[in-house]
C-alpha cells in the first residue's frame, strides 16, 4: 500500500498560467475536504483550485473536482495519476492562476497532469506494511549466515545487541513468518531462540525504515502483543 509520508508543493507555468500543486496525506473524506478548503482559502484569488483524492485500500473512496475548468480536464487527470501510481490516503490540489491565454482541452489536461506529477515528485512516498517483531538470540558462529539471509531477503532490523551472544529484533512479513522461522532453525541447527512479539505497522520510504508513523497524520503504530516462545 503506497501512501504519502510527507506531502510536497511544486509549481509549473504554461503560457503564463501558474499551476501550484499541493499534496497531503489524509485518511478520511473529512480530512481531504479540510485540506481542499484550506488551499481554497490560501489561494482565494486564484481562478481554479482543482482537486482529487483517494482514501482507503479495499474499495477506496475516490473523488475529483474540475472547480470550473472544462469537464474532465483537471480533476480527472489528477485522479488518474494517483490511481496509476498506486497511491491511497492522499489528497492533491492544483491551483491555477490564469495567465490570459487559453490552453485548450488537451493543454489543460497536460498542464494539470504535469503539475500533479511535480507535486508528487517532491513528496515522500512510503510503502505502508505490517510486520511481526521477531526477537532472536543466537551464537556468534551463526550470525554471519543470518546476516546474509537478512540482506538477501531485505528484512528490516529493529535492533542489534552484541554481548555474550547476538540478540536481534527483526520485522518479518506475517505471510512469510513460518518460512523464515524454519530457515533460521535450519541454518542454526535449532540453536537460535526465537520469540514472536508485536504486530507493527511500519513504512519504507526510499529504503529508510520508518517506525514512528504517528508523526504522519492518520498513521499509527499497531500493536497486538502476541508474545510466544518458539
Amino acid at each position: 500500500m503506497r501512501v504519502i509520508y510527507r506531502g510536497g508543493k511544486a509549481e509549473i507555468e504554461r503560457k503564463k498560467s501558474r499551476f501550484i500543486a499541493h499534496v497531503a496525506p489524509v485518511t478520511s473524506v473529512q480530512e481531504a475536504q479540510a485540506f481542499i478548503a484550506g488551499r481554497k482559502k490560501q489561494y482565494w484569488e486564484a481562478r481554479h483550485n482543482c482537486s482529487a483524492y483517494v482514501i482507503g485500500d479495499i474499495n477506496p473512496i475516490m473523488h475529483c473536482s474540475d472547480d470550473g475548468e472544462p469537464a474532465q480536464t483537471a480533476g480527472r487527470p489528477m485522479l488518474d495519476l494517483l490511481i496509476a501510481q498506486g497511491l491511497t490516503d492522499v489528497c492533491l490540489v492544483v491551483t491555477r492562476y490564469f495567465g490570459g491565454t487559453l490552453l485548450g482541452t488537451g493543454g489543460l489536461v497536460r498542464a494539470y497532469t504535469d503539475a500533479a506529477r511535480a507535486g508528487l515528485n517532491v513528496s515522500r512516498i512510503m510503502e505502508k506494511k505490517k510486520g511481526i517483531s521477531l526477537r532472536l538470540v543466537l551464537d556468534y558462529s551463526d550470525y554471519g549466515k543470518l546476516e546474509h539471509l537478512i540482506a538477501e531477503e531485505a528484512i528490516p532490523v529493529l535492533s542489534e545487541t552484541f554481548t555474550g551472544s547476538v540478540e536481534l529484533e527483526l520485522l518479518a512479513d506475517p505471510a512469510a513468518l513460518r518460512s523464515l522461522e524454519e530457515q533460521i532453525r535450519d541454518m542454526t541447527a535449532g540453536k537460535a531462540r526465537m520469540q514472536e512479539k508485536d504486530l507493527i505497522s511500519y513504512g519504507m520510504a526510499d529504503g529508510e525504515l520508518i517506525l514512528d508513523l504517528q508523526k504522519r497524520d492518520g498513521l499509527s503504530t499497531l500493536t497486538q502483543g502476541i508474545e510466544r516462545e518458539l
